[in-house]
């Protein structure tokens, strides 16, 4: 690759599963990739990737205050940023009723609030540079729901419309924003990075505990494969129009087309009582 085509990634929660395999396939072609971990420890193991072009900053999503000065030292001492990968998440599991309130307020801060404050952080050199390229990886969760996980849905959900909006507002600008919607894939979220609240009330027995229990044995045979979704994602970089909305997976296609089909049925079923309120 030569230099000029090299692009600067900025990649959240880059110690494993999809943030990893991103940074990876970014780096083997030639990119080079800044990456945010936690843990002070993760910071040696990742430069070690590819010296000089690998660099991890450590970085909590969630201490929006050290978003914004971490941002512009990256832009200040290793160049612009071309692509914002919004990456680090985690899935919450339990009952709406049995989900303490403080889990639903913790899902949002990782998986919306931290994106946003990523985004605000980017934006305005992306905007001055009337360049960039936004990627908010959200979830086949963000478009269909299953018991268990209203929390985890709820932050996808919102990260979706979110997506939506910013790529309308920053069109203008040459700024390029995409909602990646990943299905099953064999990352940990299932495994020992989902946060799963115990249960406590006996009527969601028959409900939910084959579900988790579906869920816990799945972790680990997802069809998705990580490599391959991080090649997809080097694809939507290198295209000039990229689509606002992108699915990954067959699951994830198929489950979100079911769930359209089954909208449009619903509305038409009460279409006459919806056209029933507008005034005469």
């Amino acid at each position: 690759m030569n230099s000029k085509d090299s692009k600067l990634f900025l990649i959240t929660g880059v110690s494993s599963g999809f943030g990893r395999a991103f940074a990876e396939a970014a780096l083997a072609e030639g990119h080079r990739v800044v990456g945010t971990v936690r843990i002070a420890s993760g910071q040696e193991q990742f430069d070690a990737m590819a010296p000089g072009r690998a660099k991890a900053v450590l970085l909590d999503v969630t201490d929006f205050a050290a978003i914004e000065p971490a941002v512009a030292r990256i832009e200040a001492v290793l160049g612009p940023i071309d692509v914002l990968i919004n990456n680090a998440g985690y899935g919450h599991e339990g009952t709406l009723e049995e989900s303490p309130f403080d889990e639903m307020r913790r899902q949002f801060d990782v998986n919306v609030f931290g994106a946003v404050a990523m985004t605000k952080a980017v934006l305005p050199f992306m905007r001055r540079r009337r360049a960039g390229h936004i990627i908010n990886i959200t979830s086949m969760g963000g478009f269909i729901t299953m018991p268990g996980i209203a929390y985890y849905c709820g932050s996808k959900f919102a990260l979706e419309g979110i997506s939506e909006v910013l790529a309308k507002e920053v069109k203008d600008f040459g700024i390029k924003v995409t909602a990646v919607a990943p299905g099953s894939f064999r990352t940990d979220w299932a495994g020992r990075s989902m946060v799963r609240t115990g249960r406590s009330i006996a009527d969601y027995d028959a409900l939910f505990d084959p579900i988790r229990k579906a869920r816990e044995e799945k972790s680990g045979n997802q069809a998705g494969d990580p490599r391959k979704a991080a090649a997809a994602i080097l694809a939507l970089v290198a295209s000039d129009e990229p689509p606002v909305h992108l699915l990954l997976g067959t699951d994830a296609l198929n489950l979100v087309r079911g769930k359209i089909a089954a909208l449009g049925e619903e509305i038409t079923a009460w279409e006459s009582l919806t056209r029933s309120t507008d005034f005469g």
